[in-house]
């Protein structure tokens, strides 16, 4: 049996319907505060490119290196490229994800892999053993 997505109660569908304001008393304190503080300029430009993109009138994908967004109910089925500071990954925003930021998705480093000692490496470390 498929679990059906709810957030605190109310589906995808319903969430859509509402309004910012109606949506934004349900998200946690953290959240709800950066909303109530206004939205940057940068962030104004990715809601009106999530809007267009909804629509079907963007034909570029969305873009942004605001990774302090938190993730809106009108987001959700799109696929937004998050900055990780070296370059852009694209991030499918799901329903689970709503209420989240932005960054939340987009990993900003790596697993370090070493390779073998290179020239100037001190003597013993020169030394690999053979398995």
């Amino acid at each position: 049996m498929v679990q059906e997505f709810k957030y605190r109660g109310f589906t995808a569908e319903q969430l859509k319907g509402m309004s910012t304001e109606q949506f934004m008393r349900l998200l946690p304190s953290r959240q709800r505060r950066s909303l109530n503080r206004g939205i940057s300029n940068e962030k104004r430009k990715l809601l009106k490119e999530v809007s267009l993109a909804a629509d079907g009138k963007l034909k570029t994908p969305i873009r942004t290196h605001a990774r302090d967004m938190v993730i809106l109910p009108n987001m959700v089925g799109l696929t937004i490229h998050i900055h990780n500071g070296k370059e852009f990954s694209a991030v499918e925003i799901k329903p689970p994800m709503v209420g989240h930021y932005l960054g939340e998705y987009s990993i900003t480093n790596k697993k370090v892999v070493h390779g073998t000692p290179g020239i100037g490496a001190s003597r013993s470390s020169l030394y690999v053993p053979l398995k």
